[in-house]
């Protein structure tokens, strides 16, 4: 029995662009699940990261979620669940304090024993930094990241409205098919 077969994929014979687990996807990114190629943080890596981020400039947990997102140029963005945990932890141990904003938003910011733990722990941080930073360097430019987060929308959102039918079906594989060679001619 071929390995595709027993995790439930079909076979794509002769087929560059289908999923497979043959090394096609597009995302080099992607995360893998706790501890995988994707994985860019480990345990209190991104308390060290937020606490940098405060340390520049007081932020809102969406500024923080935006700047990560812009330093690893688009490789990694954090979700607000792992964000606004992550500064109530640096609040509980002193590092940050938030202060009400305008429209009910906190504002963080760095105390003086997060200045401190930072000064401490500065070559950790710099080393997270300059991983955030290689990131960016080698994913895929911004425009083909959105891009591919639209198609993938796209198809959800078509799929979701039921079944295609088998003209269907064919007209959608065949507009994958053209931009798929469309993208390997560019």
């Amino acid at each position: 029995m071929n390995h595709d077969d027993m995790r439930g994929h079909p076979r794509h014979h002769g087929r560059r662009f289908a999923h497979g687990g043959h090394g096609t996807d597009l995302n080099p990114f992607r995360r893998h699940g706790r501890g995988g190629p994707g994985r860019v943080f480990g345990g209190g890596d991104l308390r060290l990261v937020l606490l940098h981020l405060l340390a520049e400039k007081p932020s809102h947990g969406y500024e923080l979620i935006k700047a990560l997102e812009e330093r690893a140029g688009g490789a990694y963005s954090p979700s607000p669940g792992v964000i606004y945990p992550t500064l109530t932890l640096l609040e509980e141990l002193g590092h940050a304090a938030a202060a009400p904003a305008e429209g009910g938003r906190k504002l963080h910011a760095a105390t003086e024993e997060g200045r401190a733990f930072l000064a401490a722990n500065r070559e950790a941080a710099d080393a997270l930094l300059a991983r955030l930073d290689s990131r960016a360097q080698a994913a895929p430019p911004a425009p083909v990241v959105r891009a591919m987060e639209n198609l993938k929308l796209a198809l959800r959102l078509r799929l979701s409205r039921g079944t295609l039918d088998e003209a269907g079906a064919q007209a959608v594989a065949a507009a994958l098919d053209a931009a798929a060679i469309a993208v390997e001619r560019s």
